[in-house]
């Protein structure tokens, strides 16, 4: 992880154009080259990012200013410029052991798992837990087509949890035996801002009815 507070300028081109004008933030670099670019005022959400794959090339601009250019597979840029670094240092921080899910949310793991017909006629399970070197998918399965999803489940479903599934189809989809693997993003509640996201990255989004999995209720998923 490194960490730099600079005052910085920050200019996005990709399917839309963005400018962040100069003001001091602090830029996050974490190891697997996502960049990510926060004010003080914004709690844990970026103003702007990009996440991996990408590379970062270092540059210095005629007038002696540091010039980071963040470029991912898509070809879009996230260009910040440095006027001034008050700031910067690098650290280790290993391998993460994970979120440890509440029990509400381990369960709707659990008898989703149990119960992947609720998802569509003809869909398996394959694992739960599914070992990536970023942590477990939740669940990985087949559609009744053969197709191979990545399952995230949330009992409340925000921005965050559509970036973690979006990382570990990144990873999946890297791997021929399971590639093409498309998302599924499974929650109690999901927002609108995780589902237009979620839309946007071509993964489907499930409102889950706990009360239903369990069989208290009318066994149906509401799919949206």
């Amino acid at each position: 992880m490194r960490l730099v507070i600079a005052r910085c300028s920050v200019d996005y081109a990709g399917r839309l154009t963005a400018h962040l004008p100069l003001a001091p933030r602090l830029i996050l670099v974490k190891a697997d080259n996502s960049v990510s670019i926060h004010a003080d005022d914004r709690a844990y959400k970026p103003l702007n990012w990009m996440s991996p794959p990408c590379a970062l090339k270092e540059s210095e601009a005629e007038d002696g200013t540091t010039v980071w250019t963040v470029i991912n597979k898509a070809g879009e840029k996230l260009i910040i410029t440095m006027e001034e670094v008050l700031h910067d240092s690098s650290h280790e921080l290993g391998v993460d052991p994970g979120l440890i899910k509440d029990g509400v949310e381990a369960h709707l793991q659990e008898l989703l798992a149990d119960r992947m017909e609720t998802l569509g006629e003809g869909w398996s399970l394959i694992r739960r837990e599914y070992p990536t070197a970023i942590g477990p998918v939740d669940i990985l399965g087949r559609d009744s087509d053969g197709g191979t999803v990545a399952v995230e489940i949330k009992r409340r479903g925000e921005i965050d949890g559509v970036e973690q599934l979006t990382r570990y189809l990144e990873l999946l989809n890297r791997d021929p035996h399971l590639a093409p693997v498309q998302g599924l993003f499974a929650a109690q509640e999901i927002k609108p801002q995780a589902r237009t996201l979620a839309t946007d990255r071509g993964i489907r989004c499930v409102t889950l009815d706990y009360n239903a999995l369990r069989g208290v209720e009318d066994d149906k998923l509401r799919l949206f």
